[in-house]
């Protein structure tokens, strides 16, 4: 699901990606989802029907669980509002907020689905900041169930079925540069924590920035890359712990 919430300016400087879970949140909204299940946890069976590389198919069975046993609509939204912003995150908006007009477009891009990031969003006041959304598209069906459908199919075989991240950037990337009459972004900027969070920061060029969450599988996989093949991953990378080192930076890199 791609959704708007704003006109943007066509001659933004610089583009910032944020993943969602455990990046903007500081769970994830898949696993939280499951305190609405009796006893807040799920069965057995239902947890041994998970396949490595089909978590999208499993979490529409797990939806469909919580349906018949008649979690609503409004019980999943309170608990995704109840979800805790990751350190630092908050104020990292309200730095991204409060620039000038024409610094930043803000995309959000997440492997979790339409309804518990708008949720979270909205609860949070922060809707507002992002220009796109690109999720998993999920509406509830006549019957009460969260119903979730793949964002799209691609050919990358280091992504799951439903999403390849780096396809969404370079895409977007592209037509929005079309768009700008052939101007690039000064800089693009990516900010993640998961292993799906490498594959679109291998698309950054030497004068864009990954930041990845400090010791969690993206910045993992970046170290051990620069190892293995140096000069692969092009960015600049930062790691962080807290949203505030990324504004910090940012504050930086704006005044270049």
């Amino acid at each position: 699901m791609a959704s708007n919430s704003a006109r943007i300016s066509p001659d933004k400087r610089f583009l910032i990606f944020f993943d969602f879970d455990e990046t903007i949140v500081d769970e994830t909204s898949d696993d939280m989802v499951v305190q609405a299940a009796p006893g807040q946890h799920l069965p057995e069976w239902l947890k041994d029907t998970y396949q490595p590389g089909r978590y999208h198919e499993y979490m529409q069975r797990v939806l469909a669980y919580l349906a018949e046993q008649g979690v609503t609509e409004s019980d999943m939204r309170g608990i995704m509002e109840k979800i805790p912003a990751t350190p630092g995150m908050l104020p990292l908006f309200q730095f991204l907020r409060t620039r000038p007009v024409h610094d930043f477009e803000v995309v959000l891009l997440s492997d979790a689905n339409a309804f518990f990031i708008e949720s979270w969003l909205r609860r949070a006041g922060a809707r507002q900041l992002f220009h796109r959304v690109f999720t998993n598209p999920a509406t509830f069906n006549k019957d009460g169930r969260l119903v979730l459908r793949p964002f799209h199919s691609h050919d990358c075989v280091r992504c799951p079925d439903n999403m390849c991240k780096q396809a969404v950037v370079r895409e977007y990337v592209a037509r929005r540069t079309q768009e700008r009459a052939g101007r690039p972004y000064q800089r693009v900027f990516y900010v993640g924590d998961g292993a799906n969070d490498f594959c679109p920061a291998l698309s950054l060029g030497p004068r864009d920035v990954a930041f990845p969450r400090r010791d969690f599988p993206m910045h993992r996989l970046i170290t051990e890359t620069h190892e293995a093949t140096p000069g692969e991953f092009r960015a600049v990378t930062v790691p962080w712990a807290s949203g505030e080192e990324v504004a910090q930076r940012l504050r930086k890199l704006v005044a270049e």
